[in-house]
């Protein structure tokens, strides 16, 4: 096990958006994160299984899968995938001049993993996005967002899940999640993060409640423990390092605080997992 989770980068600095084909020499994974970028992986074919954070996911094509930058997963595949991936940095997004598509990948960003029916449309629109991503032109950029658009609208419809429309709080709750996504030191104290996105706790609550049905101190919560069973699953930290990286004064502060919000002691979570 290593001491700190490793970190890849599947794209260029300079790009901001890769649609390419899913390798099919790839069997087994590390667990790792992505450098700052959104991954959509849609397979197939293959089987086997994909782990995301601490959750087993059978991958029984057709089928999807939706890797946020702070997330790890590794692969375990026992036959020959076939399938698509698209690589998204959040510059894409904020080059876009369309603000329904932050909306569309806030939603499914929220869906860790989705089984497909009638996929012809999504194996097309995957395969217009690989080759558009190889030319160079001056016109790449918008075909490749309206491509995308299109996609993540097929994967709402797939999904029965409604099409949202830009809100000043839908706004809010994502640049909470981003900000804590960044890797700065993680406070448990929500008028922290308010001070941060300059704005008042009860308007972040607001925000959260809306986007989520509970407030900015369980968001957080919930946050603080998925990194905690990260850094218990995929390093050999001690809990007292974890601890302190988490922000947390006593180790023993922590341990009861995991213990009260996923029912069981850090110690306990990694020796059954």
């Amino acid at each position: 096990m290593k001491q700190d989770i490793p970190v890849k980068n599947k794209i260029s600095q300079e790009k901001h958006i890769k649609a390419t084909v899913f390798r099919n020499d790839i069997r087994k994974t590390e667990p790792h994160k992505h450098k700052q970028y959104f991954e959509i992986i849609y397979l197939s074919q293959g089987s086997g299984a994909h782990w995301i954070d601490d959750v087993c996911y059978e991958v029984n094509p057709p089928i999807l899968f939706f890797i946020k930058e702070h997330q790890v997963h590794n692969w375990d595949l026992q036959d020959v995938p076939k399938g698509y991936v698209v690589i998204l940095k959040k510059e894409f997004v904020e080059k876009s001049l369309d603000p329904q598509l932050e909306m569309l990948l806030a939603k499914i960003g929220d869906i860790p993993c989705l089984r497909v029916e009638h996929t012809s449309t999504i194996n097309q629109l995957f395969e217009l996005l690989v080759q558009e991503g190889q030319s160079e032109t001056e016109h790449t950029f918008r075909i490749m967002e309206g491509l995308l658009k299109i996609l993540l609208i097929k994967i709402q419809e797939v999904a029965g899940l409604e099409l949202l429309r830009p809100s000043r709080r839908g706004d809010l709750y994502q640049s909470f999640l981003e900000l804590l996504s960044t890797g700065i030191p993680v406070r448990n104290t929500v008028n922290y993060y308010a001070e941060l996105l300059n704005t008042t706790t009860q308007h972040l609550n607001i925000a959260c409640r809306n986007a989520t049905g509970t407030g900015a101190a369980e968001v957080l919560a919930g946050f603080i423990i998925k990194e905690a069973r990260r850094l218990l699953l995929y390093t050999d930290k001690t809990v007292s390092e974890i601890s302190f990286l988490l922000n947390f004064n006593d180790p023993s502060h922590f341990v009861k605080y995991f213990k009260r919000l996923s029912g069981s002691t850090p110690q306990s979570f990694r020796s059954t997992m």
